[in-house]
């Protein structure tokens, strides 16, 4: 039987859209859902066509099915309506696929004059219905136009410089918002406004020449050929100024930094001059340093009308798209601490290159954690710089997708595509993307399309690669030269203008070189400032105009806190909103929680609740992100309850009262690259906080490891920037495979140097506290705590009362069960396998043998170790017991230090050599670590 929807479409079927179906299709099903989210032509078009099925009763105009209506279009519909509908869906097709057609390529053929999918023929319009009136629904503002004009709009608004993707977003409201903006008559700039942009291109070409003429042969992978970029800067930054924002934060990578350093964050000429020269000193703040092209800065925009605005560059390495997510967390931490509306006063934007934007995954991950609780920023203005090659990369061989931008649409963000040759264009579609931003605080895409003057560095030679693509650059004119040209051209400025304006700029660049060069022995580089902003060199990131958070006390912190805050913390975790119904698996363990205290079998989560409710108590704030983190892995934190019959949420400490700081625990996405990122970000710009990011499995940091290795552990010796922020990372062999056993210490330890980072893994609860209270309270380096699996619920892995009320974190926990003149062997060893060694001992009845556990495992307490070792006699066995393979754990980190600690050789007990990290049966699993502990006593 044929159904009422089946034949409706039978009857738009019957108007014969040809090839364009699909847009009747798609209006159809809009109508369908919502009928005020198409036109008003499409609804009563779609109106008329049903109304045409409606059974004949007397009055009707025609039949139910079976009727001749139902198979072909009704006869009697007005055949001017159906003209307009025909000019509804040409419209339509063009608001979808127009930008296909747009002349975006400087450096590529024009697009052809019409596509055979949007010439009017595909509508079933004809030549002789160019002059004829259509109701066109208040396109371009009008009710009626012709046909030529309808074209004519068209093309102008959808397929000149500029093409714009929109139509795939969900929200009509948003589609809507942009086709009035985009439908609409290009504004004439003014003569200001113009000299503004030409002034920008200026600047930005002036400095890459300099450079490349000063500099020859040295790499700054420089922004010519995309000096539009610097126009679309300052569009966004004087749009921010006059919206009252306080501060943008741009992340990009190397392609045109040296370039917005200097002419957008105000970094002097004379610095970046004086890093060509290699003339900063060898022991500067910046410890080894990096290359100029990665370095971050800060800096205040100026408006010419008035205004200011702080903005920052944060540093990066050459793992492109890497910066993005850490732009985000500083953003959000910058907006958590902001005064007013959050995401009205911090503005995000990364700057991103073609290849790395479809190529790097990191990019996906960023743009899905956009919209979700604990890390929206209130939208990311991303702009795409399109050289239209990688290094020596075609598109047809870097992606799959029509454009470099298409991942962005997973998220519903507009793309505006531009021609950088057309600066005015950049800067409307600029202007156009904040508005965007500040109306629905959503991400939006700007995709500038330029080309690469030079190779991938100044020293390459692309020709060899892409011959006739270099052929045609080679002969064109920088945008700066065309824009100047057009100028003239037109009367809006005068030769002489320019030429005055071009030398200014060279005497600008040629004092700060002459300075640099007399003062390069001293390290005296005087500061010159770029037009229009105010810089600094590389500072701590974080200090920029807006911040107010004060650094942490270099003073020892004190970690112990009195028993009535105690109390008042454990109190909180039973303490539920009235009639609020806890799920029955999770209340008691709530309660075994405020009976510890007194029971003196204080467990991980309620040492973990402690240490955050009491840094709450004292005004920190702390923020926990990961991977189910608000319930724990293994159902051990529940710092969020959910109402069993309701659904609704309570978090036990945010009871503690007005005056404690916030808590913000977030689940996070599936992600570990870009999610670390974030927090290592999140903890650079906010150092009073706590920090913390939860791995649901310790290896999975492993999908991590470019944030590790590039910002966690050498981001203070690269660029001076100290993030306390700290790793929480599930570890231990515990029978349950290879990927979920060991958060490979090992890889951790090789990057620690110069007092780099803190890497532990404690044994007991109570040392876990004040672990992370001494980094709330004093930290301002990175830490790394393996945390434990099994021992969460472990009775031998519980504290008392007064392991919180007294002491402090101790990086070694020497063993007094023991007399030391009657030990033959000491084991030293780190986390669960102490555990495991002490119940084997105490099982033997074994009085000769002494357990020694390191809890810090960097910095190193060597000096504590020996004077352990030194209680018992000389001849005493030392070994070094772990459950990990010989070649992984912390073994091979600490075989010399444990050697100088012991004053002799020190033998290892562990695992034979393995590339897995554990077996894959759990029997074999459990006769494994039987063995390892028996061999510790042999």
């Amino acid at each position: 039987m044929t159904s009422r929807s089946d034949t409706l479409r039978t009857v738009i079927h019957g108007l014969d859209f040809g090839p364009n179906e699909w847009v009747v299709d798609e209006q159809r099903q809009r109508y369908l859902l919502d009928p005020g989210s198409v036109d008003a032509t499409w609804r009563d078009f779609f109106a008329s066509a049903a109304q045409a099925l409606v059974p004949a009763v007397p009055g009707t105009r025609s039949g139910g099915p079976g009727h001749p209506a139902a198979d072909q279009a009704p006869a009697d519909v007005d055949e001017a309506a159906l003209k307009a509908v025909r000019v509804a869906a040409l419209i339509h097709a063009y608001r979808v696929r127009g930008h296909l057609m747009a002349d975006t390529d400087p450096i590529g053929p024009r697009p052809a004059a019409v596509d055979a999918e949007l010439d009017i023929t595909a509508f079933g319009l004809q030549d002789d219905d160019r002059t004829e009136d259509f109701v066109v629904d208040g396109f371009a503002g009008r009710a009626t136009m012709t046909l030529d004009e309808v074209v004519g709009a068209l093309r102008e608004f959808y397929c000149s410089s500029a093409g714009f993707e929109y139509m795939h977003i969900s929200s009509s409201q948003e589609r809507h918002w942009i086709q009035q903006h985009v439908e609409s008559p290009r504004r004439h700039l003014d003569r200001a406004q113009q000299l503004r942009i030409l002034d920008r291109l200026g600047a930005a070409e002036a400095f890459e020449t300099f450079l490349h003429t000063k500099y020859v042969g040295h790499k700054r992978y420089s922004l010519e050929g995309g000096e539009s970029a610097i126009v679309l800067l300052d569009a966004l930054l004087l749009g921010a100024i006059e919206d009252g924002m306080g501060e943008a934060v741009i992340g990009m990578a190397h392609r045109g930094r040296l370039n917005v350093l200097a002419n957008i964050v105000g970094k002097s000429n004379a610095q970046i001059f004086g890093e060509f020269e290699d003339s900063s000193g060898i022991g500067s703040v910046q410890g080894s340093g990096d290359v100029k092209y990665h370095l971050g800065a800060e800096g205040i925009y100026r408006s010419p009308l008035g205004g200011a605005i702080g903005v920052s560059v944060v540093a990066n390495p050459s793992h492109l798209e890497i910066v993005g997510p850490v732009v985000q967390g500083v953003a959000r931490a910058k907006q958590d601490t902001a005064d007013g509306s959050a995401t009205t006063r911090v503005l995000p934007v990364v700057v991103h290159g073609d290849a790395a934007f479809a190529g790097q995954g990191v990019v996906a991950e960023t743009l899905n954690m956009s919209r979700l609780p604990g890390y929206r920023t209130g939208g990311t203005v991303h702009v795409v710089i399109n050289n239209q090659v990688g290094f020596t990369t075609l598109p047809a061989s870097g992606r799959s997708s029509t454009y470099a931008t298409d991942v962005a649409r997973m998220v519903d963000a507009p793309i505006l595509h531009v021609n950088g040759d057309d600066p005015e264009e950049v800067d409307r579609v600029a202007r156009l993307a904040f508005d965007y931003r500040r109306t629905f605080h959503k991400d939006v895409v700007v995709e500038l399309v330029c080309y690469r003057r030079h190779g991938h560095s100044e020293v390459d030679d692309p020709s060899i690669t892409q011959p006739l693509m270099y052929d045609r650059i080679d002969a064109m004119a920088s945008v700066r030269t065309a824009y100047a040209e057009a100028l003239i051209g037109h009367g809006d400025i005068s030769q002489q203008h320019v030429e005055d304006a071009r030398r200014d700029y060279r005497e600008q660049l040629d004092r700060a070189f002459a300075e640099t060069r007399a003062l390069a022995a001293s390290g005296s580089v005087r500061e010159t400032r770029a037009a229009g902003s105010e810089g600094s060199g590389p500072g701590p990131l974080g200090a920029d105009p807006v911040r107010t958070a004060a650094p942490r006390s270099a003073l020892p912190a004190v970690t112990a806190i009195d028993e009535a805050t105690a109390r008042r913390v454990i109190a909180s975790q039973t303490d539920f909103p009235r009639g609020f119904t806890v799920h029955p698996r999770v209340l008691p363990q709530l309660h075994r929680r405020t009976a510890a205290l007194d029971q003196g079998t204080v467990d991980w989560a309620t040492a973990e609740t402690l240490a955050i409710g009491s840094l709450l108590l004292e005004g920190v704030p702390v923020r926990l992100a990961g991977q189910d983190s608000r319930r724990g892995t293994f159902g051990q934190r529940h710092a969020v309850l959910t109402d069993r019959r309701t659904g609704t949420e309570h978090m036990p400490l945010g009871s503690l009262g007005p005056d404690a700081a916030h808590f913000t625990p977030f689940d996070s996405s599936l992600s570990e690259q870009a999610a670390l990122a974030f927090e290592y970000g999140y903890a650079l710009a906010r150092p009073e906080a706590l920090v913390l990011w939860e791995a649901q499995f310790g290896d999975f940091a492993n999908g991590a490891q470019t944030v590790v290795d590039e910002y966690i552990a050498s981001s203070e010796q690269k660029w001076g920037r100290r993030s306390a922020v700290t790793l929480l990372l599930p570890h231990g062999l515990e029978g349950q495979g290879p990927d979920h056993s060991s958060a490979r210490i090992e890889r951790f330890l090789q990057l620690c140097a110069q007092d780099n980072m803190t890497v532990a893994m404690p044994s007991l609860p109570g040392n876990y506290f004040h672990l992370l209270r001494q980094q709330a309270l004093g930290g301002t380096r990175p830490l790394v705590v393996l945390t434990p699996k099994s021992m969460l619920r472990s009775k031998a892995a519980t504290s008392s009362l007064d392991e919180f009320t007294g002491g402090g974190f101790r990086p070694l926990l020497p063993d007094r069960t023991v007399d030391p003149e009657r030990v033959t062997r000491v084991l030293v060893c780190s986390g669960k396998v102490s555990h495991e060694l002490d119940t084997r001992r105490r099982e033997s009845g074994s009085t000769g043998t002494a357990i020694v556990r390191v809890e810090r495992l960097y910095p190193f307490a060597e000096e504590d170790l020996a004077a352990e070792l030194a209680r018992f006699p000389a001849s005493a066995d030392v070994r070094w017991v772990q459950e990990e393979a010989e070649n992984q754990g912390a073994w091979t980190f600490l075989a010399p230090r444990l050697h100088r600690a012991a004053g002799r050789l020190v033998e290892c007990v562990s695992r034979e050599a393995a590339p897995a990290p554990a077996v894959g049966s759990a029997r074999r699993h459990a006769l494994e670590q039987r063995a390892l502990v028996e061999s510790a006593f042999r």
